[in-house]
C-alpha cells in the first residue's frame, strides 16, 4: 500500500496508458474485416493508430481528464465517453481518407469495366467521382455499424473500468480529514452541502469559526483546511501556518482572489510583481472572434433545421401559441437586446409570477418545453443573435435586466461581466450548473474575461458537449438538503460541548 501511494501518479498513468490501449485495440478490432489493411503494420494502420491514440489523450484532457481518485465516478465516466466519441469520429474518417488509394480506384476501375464493358479491349478509366461515390455507398456506409458497435462496446468497458478502478482508489486512499473554517454561517450552509458531495475525496472532521482559541490545534489534527470567506488578516496569518505545517489549503475565493489568480508575473529588474491582464481583446482578436461566431452560427443553423421545424410545429400543437420567445437581455456595456428562444413555457408566464427564475420542476415549463430545456434545443435560435452581433458563441451568459440589478445589490463587482459581449456557452456553463450561485457564476466569468484566448474559446465550446451528459445543469435552484444543516449543527454542537 504504501509503495503504491509513493509512486501513485505514475500507477494512475499506466492505468490510463492501459485503458486507452484497450479501447484502441476495440475499434481496430472492429473494422479489421471492413478495411484489411489495418490487419498489418504498414503506412495505413501506424497513421492511424497515432490518431486515435492523440486524439483520445487530448479530447479527454480537454474534457477533464481520466481524473482517477480526483473526481466521482461520473465525472471521469463522461470525460472518457466524449473523448472516445471524439477519437473514433476523427480516426474513422482517416481510415476512409486513407482507404481511398490509387490501388482502391485501379481495382474498381478494372472490375467496373469487366462488368459493363467486357467485349472493349480498352477504354478510359470511369471517374473518379463515379469510384468515390461507389465507395461511401458500399464501404463508409456499412462501416457505420461497425462504428456504433465499436463505441457500445468501448463504453461497457469504460463503465467497468472506471467504477472498479475508483473503487480500488479510494479503498488505499482513505477520505481525507478535513477542517472547515468560516466566518458566518450563511456561506457555510451552502458550501458544506457541495464538499459533502464529494465525501468520497473529504471527510469533514470539523467545522470552525476563524477566530476561535482552538482553531490551530485543529488545523494540525486535519490534512486538509478549507477557508470560506475568511477576513483578509486572519487569513494570511492561517494560510503561513498551514503552510509551514504541510497543510492542503482550499480556499473559497472572492473576486479579488480571481483578479490575482489571472495575474501574470512581471520583473522590474530583479523585483517581482503579479500584474494583472488587459481586460479588453485586441483589434485582431476582435476580427477573429467575430468571423468564427459567424461561421459557427451559420453553420449550426443549417445544421439544425430539420430540430428547429419539429420543434415549431411541436409548440404550435401543443397550445396555438407563439414559437419564438423574446426576453430582454444586456450584453456588453449594458447593451439592450431581444435574446430569442423557442417558446418552453405557456403563453405568458411571467405575467403572474414576475421575475421568477425557473425551477426543476416549474409549472409552467410545458411538456414539449421539457424536452426542448433538457437537449437546449429551446436555444438554437440564439444562433441568430450571434449573427446579428448581439451574442457570441463563448462569453458570459446575458442575465435579465431585473435579476441584474438584483444581484448588483450584493455583488457590486457583478457589472464586470458586462466588459465582453454576452454568449451562448461561457466557462460558468460548463463548469456549473443551471442553479450555480450568482457569485460563482461571476467568479467564473471574471476568469474568463481575465484569461481571454481563442485556444480557452476553442475548449469551452467542445467542452459544452458534456452538458447533454449531465442530467443537473438545466435543473432549476435547488434547496440545500436538510442533513446538511443537522451534519453543521451536529459538528458545531459537539466544539461547544467540548469546550464547556
Amino acid at each position: 500500500m504504501n509503495f503504491f501511494l509513493k509512486f501513485e501518479k505514475t500507477f494512475i498513468f499506466i492505468i490510463k496508458m492501459f485503458l486507452f490501449i484497450i479501447l484502441t485495440l476495440i475499434f481496430f478490432a472492429s473494422f479489421s474485416d471492413a478495411i484489411p489493411q489495418i490487419k498489418k503494420i504498414n503506412r495505413t494502420f501506424v497513421i492511424s493508430v497515432l490518431m486515435f491514440i492523440t486524439s483520445i489523450y487530448t479530447s479527454t484532457k480537454l474534457y477533464g481528464d481520466v481524473a482517477i481518485g480526483k473526481k466521482s465516478t461520473k465525472e471521469i465516466r463522461d470525460s472518457a465517453i466524449l473523448g472516445t466519441f471524439i477519437a473514433d469520429f476523427v480516426t474513422f474518417i482517416t481510415l476512409h481518407i486513407m482507404n481511398i488509394s490509387s490501388t482502391n480506384y485501379q481495382e474498381f476501375s478494372e472490375k467496373y469495366f469487366i462488368e459493363n464493358n467486357s467485349n472493349l479491349a480498352y477504354v478510359n478509366k470511369p471517374e473518379f467521382s463515379k469510384f468515390f461515390f461507389h465507395y461511401i455507398k458500399n464501404t463508409i456506409f456499412p462501416s457505420f455499424l461497425n462504428l456504433t458497435l465499436s463505441f457500445l462496446m468501448q463504453i461497457f468497458i469504460i463503465y467497468i473500468f472506471t467504477k472498479s478502478f475508483n473503487i480500488f482508489y479510494f479503498k488505499i486512499n482513505k477520505p481525507k480529514n478535513s477542517l472547515i473554517i468560516f466566518e458566518n454561517q450563511k456561506d457555510l450552509l451552502y458550501l458544506v452541502s457541495k464538499i459533502k458531495k464529494n465525501s468520497f475525496r473529504w471527510n469533514i472532521k470539523d467545522i470552525i469559526k476563524y477566530n476561535d482559541k482552538q482553531i490551530l490545534k485543529k488545523i494540525n489534527k486535519n490534512e486538509v483546511i478549507f477557508f470560506l470567506n475568511i477576513p483578509t488578516n486572519s487569513r494570511a496569518f492561517l494560510l503561513q501556518y498551514c503552510y509551514k505545517h504541510n497543510k492542503q489549503m482550499c480556499i473559497y475565493p472572492n473576486v479579488c482572489d480571481v483578479m490575482v489568480y489571472c495575474s501574470t508575473m512581471l520583473s522590474a529588474d530583479d523585483a517581482t510583481f503579479y500584474s494583472t491582464t488587459d481586460y479588453e481583446m485586441s483589434f485582431e482578436q476582435i476580427i477573429v472572434k467575430r468571423i468564427g461566431d459567424i461561421i459557427f452560427a451559420t453553420v449550426a443553423l443549417i445544421l439544425t433545421i430539420p430540430l428547429s421545424l419539429i420543434s415549431a410545429i411541436a409548440i404550435k400543437l401543443y397550445d396555438k401559441g407563439p414559437i419564438i420567445f423574446k426576453q430582454k437581455r444586456l450584453t456588453i456595456n449594458g447593451k439592450e437586446f431581444n435574446l430569442l428562444k423557442f417558446r418552453s413555457m405557456i403563453v405568458n408566464a411571467d405575467q403572474n409570477v414576475k421575475n421568477k427564475m425557473a425551477k426543476k420542476d416549474d409549472f409552467r415549463i410545458t411538456p414539449v418545453g421539457k424536452i426542448m430545456r433538457k437537449f437546449r434545443i429551446d436555444e438554437i435560435p440564439q444562433f441568430l443573435n450571434i449573427l446579428k452581433g448581439d451574442l457570441s458563441v463563448v462569453g458570459p451568459r446575458p442575465e435579465r435586466i431585473e435579476h441584474i440589478k438584483e444581484f448588483q445589490e450584493k455583488l457590486p463587482e457583478f457589472k464586470y461581466r458586462l466588459k465582453v459581449k454576452a454568449g451562448l456557452t461561457g466557462l460558468a456553463q460548463v463548469m456549473g450548473k443551471y442553479s450555480t450561485t450568482p457569485k460563482d457564476k461571476l467568479i467564473l466569468d471574471l476568469s474568463y474575461i481575465q484569461k481571454y484566448s481563442l485556444w480557452l474559446d476553442i475548449k469551452i465550446i467542445i467542452k459544452t458537449l458534456i452538458i447533454f451528459l449531465k442530467t443537473d445543469t438545466a435543473e432549476g435552484i435547488s434547496k440545500i438538503e436538510k442533513n446538511t444543516i443537522e451534519f453543521i449543527k451536529q459538528k458545531l454542537n459537539t466544539k461547544n460541548s467540548k469546550q464547556n
